[in-house]
């Protein structure tokens, strides 16, 4: 099967974009893509005149993605009815190991919780699922975004700088979990892992939350929660590993 050059490039650019909040300028664009500045100004224009990217006007413009992208993946997750496809699975888990469980998404540098399952006498009410996000993104945009994190102390165990941050993402990446080890509550612990979807991206995570106990199985109970995660990816039409 012949692939056309231009379209290839046009997805790649749009997807370099979609991870830039900030905006990517051309020169980035070129450079990063290794791209022809000629054949990336008329693919960045095209986009730009159908609103599938936003231009910010500035000393160089810079390119965010646009409305029409937006509504383009809206009419995708609509379809795909994401929200229907994890409700049963999640709830189950919720009620199998008397947790709380939740998904939650990426909005900036904030997460916002789609959905929440509790079992029948339910705990806990909150949850992270940051750490298991970010670990999936590329340096670039992690880095960045650890930058504008308020390494505020809730408990004596809470992470309190970008290094030690950072650090702990190498460890989610390595085991394919994080924790919240009493980092915000003295008294919660919650473990989470991302779920990812058909074109490879994390699209948010689940994590499950309960009171802490000594004698509990952290890492267990990480592994458990990985493989529902992977479980997700792969309803959702991830083939990746």
């Amino acid at each position: 099967m012949k692939l056309n050059r231009t379209t290839l490039r046009t997805v790649d650019i749009l997807k370099m974009v979609s991870k830039k909040p900030d905006g990517i300028t051309l020169d980035e664009i070129c450079e990063k893509l290794e791209l022809p500045k000629t054949s990336a100004y008329d693919i960045i224009t095209t986009l730009a005149h159908t609103g599938m990217v936003h231009v910010v006007k500035g000393q160089k413009q810079r390119y965010t993605i646009g409305l029409t992208a937006y509504r383009v993946g809206i009419n995708y997750t609509n379809n795909l009815d994401f929200i229907g496809t994890i409700d049963p699975v999640l709830k189950a888990f919720a009620k199998e190991m008397g947790k709380t469980v939740f998904f939650g998404v990426r909005s900036d540098d904030s997460i916002v919780y789609i959905c929440k399952f509790e079992p029948e006498n339910p705990i806990i009410t909150t949850a992270t699922l940051g750490k298991a996000i970010m670990e999936n993104m590329e340096q670039e945009e992690r880095d960045a975004l650890a930058d504008r994190i308020n390494f505020r102390p809730h408990t004596r165990r809470t992470i309190q700088d970008k290094v030690h941050f950072l650090e702990e993402l190498e460890r989610v990446k390595e085991i394919g979990y994080a924790f919240d080890a009493r980092e915000l509550e003295e008294h919660m612990e919650c473990v989470g892992a991302p779920v990812f979807g058909p074109d490879g991206n994390v699209i948010g995570a689940i994590s499950m939350s309960s009171l802490y106990k000594p004698t509990e199985d952290y890492d267990a109970l990480g592994r458990l929660v990985s493989e529902k995660a992977k479980l997700l990816s792969r309803l959702l039409g991830f083939l990746g590993k």
